[in-house]
């Protein structure tokens, strides 16, 4: 696994990338790709870095980790290649935008408009085996996510964060609260979303309208 990093990551990153963690992890990756088929593809690993700079940052989404379906993947959280059918918590995403926002529902899935605005799709594991969810977690990918987001914590303010479902509500813990705009709900999945979870949150219009009490851009969650 090449570590392919945008430049305006690294000087913020690179103490990672030298920790024996990360060591370890990169020999498990390299490993996994070669005797069995993993997604995304090698040089998508990073791409939620390579969208989004670190300057960029104004909004973080946080998903668990990739689909495990053959060319769904593609390095953004809850994202899918162009072309493939969304999966049912993208489907829900979509609804709840539709709802939210009175923006149609899009044919693509492709989220990297998204991140091209400053939203940083970040799995807390960027690897997985095909069809065999959760088969890269405990790896040292969720100790470099967490790098990550303390990370953005402590060196920008007013980012927003959207965490969706218990797993990420986990991560509120890394996040300074007083410099920063959380906002959490239910996950989109199905069997949160049905249990009245999910729908209804407005969080794509709170999250502009955070950003708006700053003075920053708006994010145009349309995608066609």
């Amino acid at each position: 696994m090449n570590v392919n990093i945008d430049q305006s990551w690294k000087k913020y990153l690179n103490p990672e990338f030298e920790k024996p963690y990360f060591k370890d992890l990169v020999a498990f990756v390299k490993a996994e790709y070669q005797n069995h088929t993993c997604f995304p593809k090698g040089s998508d690993i990073f791409n939620a870095f390579n969208h989004c700079t670190f300057d960029d940052v104004k909004v973080v989404i946080i998903g668990q980790d990739p689909y495990h379906g053959i060319g769904q993947a593609n390095g953004l959280c809850f994202s899918v290649i162009d072309g493939i059918s969304h999966p049912p918590s993208l489907i829900n995403i979509f609804k709840e935008i539709e709802k939210d926002l009175n923006i149609p529902y899009p044919k693509s899935g492709n989220l990297m408009p998204w991140a091209a605005q400053g939203v940083l799709l970040l799995n807390a594991t960027l690897t997985v085996r095909a069809h065999n969810a959760g088969s890269h977690q405990n790896k040292g990918w969720e100790q470099f996510t967490d790098a990550v987001i303390k990370m953005i914590s402590a060196e920008k303010t007013n980012v927003v964060f959207l965490l969706w479902g218990g797993f990420a509500k986990k991560k509120k813990k890394l996040i300074d609260t007083t410099k920063h705009i959380v906002l959490e709900s239910g996950h989109p999945s199905p069997l949160s979303a049905n249990r009245g979870y999910w729908f209804g949150n407005g969080h794509f219009s709170k999250t502009n309208s955070q950003l708006e009490q700053v003075g920053e851009p708006s994010i145009d969650w349309k995608l066609e």
